[in-house]
C-alpha cells in the first residue's frame, strides 16, 4: 500500500502571497521579491492552484483583498517563512564558538532553562553554556563583575539604567498539593524560601515576602511551618500535604496544583522575570540572548492558547 505524498507549497509563493496580502499592491510586492507584476501575478496563479482556493480577489475599486481562504492561509504563511528563515539563517550564518556564562534562580532553570539549551544545542553545537544558579540579588552582584555574560533575575533587582529584556510577567499563584488540603488550615501552614539566610546575604526573597504581606493584608492567620535554602526546596512539604507555597504556573511537579480563586487565600501580586547582559560580555551571548527571547515567546504563546483551548 503505497501512501500519497502531501503537496509541497513553495515558500516563495507564500512570501509573494504575505507581501501582497500586507501592502495590497502586486507592483510593490514584485519590487521586494525582484519579480515584474505579471510574474507576481502568475506566482498568485500556481499558489491558487496548488491550495484548489481563491486567495485573492480585486473588488470593484481596483483594491486588493483576500477572500476567507487567504486569511486563512495569511497567518499560517507567516509561520512557515518564519520557520523556514529560522532554518535557512542557522545554516548560513557564520558559525559560532565559545563559551556563556549564563545565571539563573534555580527555580527558572528547573522551569526554563533545561529546554533553552537543548534548542540551543542543536543551533550552535559549538557554543558551550556554563550555568550558575543563585538568587537574583547574589546574580546581579556577578554580572556587575563580569563574572557572567546573561542573567535571568526577578523583577526589581535591575540597577537603574542598565538595560534588561522582560521575558515574562504574570501573576503568583498559591500552590497547594493534588490529594490534600494544608491550604483549609488554620492558622495556614507555609513552607518559604528561607527569609533570615536571605537577608543576612543582603537579599530579599520577594516570592515569601508576596506571601506574607498578602496574608497580613487580609488578616489571615499563618505560621511559617518550612523553610528551604531555594523555592525548589519548598514543594517537598507541599507534596506531602504539609504546607503551601507560592511560585508561578510554568513548572509544577505532579502532585501539586494552583490554589483556586474561591479556595479562600488572598491575591497575590504580579511578578517579571528579566533579562540582562554584562557591559563587555563575550561574543556568543547576543545568540543566546536572541535564543532565550524566542524560548519565553514561544512559551508564553503556548501557555496562551491551552488557556484558550480550557
Amino acid at each position: 500500500m503505497h501512501m500519497s505524498v502531501p503537496i509541497g507549497i513553495d515558500p516563495d509563493l507564500l512570501r509573494t502571497f504575505v507581501l501582497i496580502a500586507e501592502g495590497g499592491s502586486f507592483t510593490e510586492a514584485g519590487a521586494i521579491v525582484g519579480r515584474t507584476q505579471s510574474a507576481v501575478s502568475m506566482q498568485i496563479k500556481r499558489l491558487e492552484e496548488q491550495l484548489g482556493q481563491t486567495v485573492l480577489h480585486r473588488t470593484r475599486g481596483g483594491a486588493i483583498e483576500m477572500t476567507p481562504h487567504g486569511q486563512f492561509l495569511l497567518t499560517r504563511a507567516r509561520e512557515i517563512l518564519a520557520l523556514n528563515d529560522a532554518v535557512v539563517a542557522a545554516f548560513l550564518a557564520p558559525p559560532i564558538s565559545g563559551t556563556v556564562r549564563l545565571g539563573s534562580p534555580d527555580d527558572y532553570a528547573f522551569a526554563y532553562i533545561p529546554t533553552i539549551l537543548k534548542r540551543f544545542a542543536e543551533t550552535h553545537p559549538a557554543v558551550q553554556v556554563d550555568v550558575m544558579c543563585l538568587p537574583s540579588s547574589e546574580l546581579m552582584r556577578e554580572l556587575k563583575a563580569e563574572a557572567l555574560d546573561l542573567a535571568l533575575i526577578s523583577e526589581g533587582h535591575q540597577p537603574p539604567g542598565w538595560p534588561s529584556v522582560r521575558l515574562w510577567r504574570g501573576p503568583l499563584h498559591w500552590i497547594t498539593a493534588t490529594r490534600f488540603a494544608p491550604h483549609r488550615q488554620d492558622p495556614l501552614p507555609l513552607a518559604l524560601a528561607d527569609q533570615a539566610r536571605y537577608a543576612a546575604a543582603g537579599n530579599d526573597c520577594e516570592w515569601a515576602a508576596a506571601a506574607v504581606h498578602a496574608l497580613e493584608a487580609a488578616g489571615r492567620r499563618y505560621r511559617i511551618a518550612y523553610t528551604s535554602a531555594s523555592q525548589i526546596g519548598t514543594h517537598a512539604p507541599v507534596m506531602a500535604g504539609l504546607a503551601v507555597t507560592v511560585s508561578t504556573l510554568s513548572w509544577l511537579p505532579e502532585g501539586l496544583r494552583a490554589v483556586r480563586a474561591d479556595e479562600g487565600l488572598p491575591p497575590l501580586p504580579e511578578f517579571g522575570i528579566l533579562m540582562l547582559k554584562a557591559r563587555h560580555a563575550r561574543a556568543p551571548a547576543d545568540a543566546l540572548a536572541r535564543h532565550i527571547e524566542d524560548s519565553f515567546r514561544m512559551h508564553m504563546d503556548l501557555g496562551t492558547r491551552s488557556l484558550a483551548a480550557e
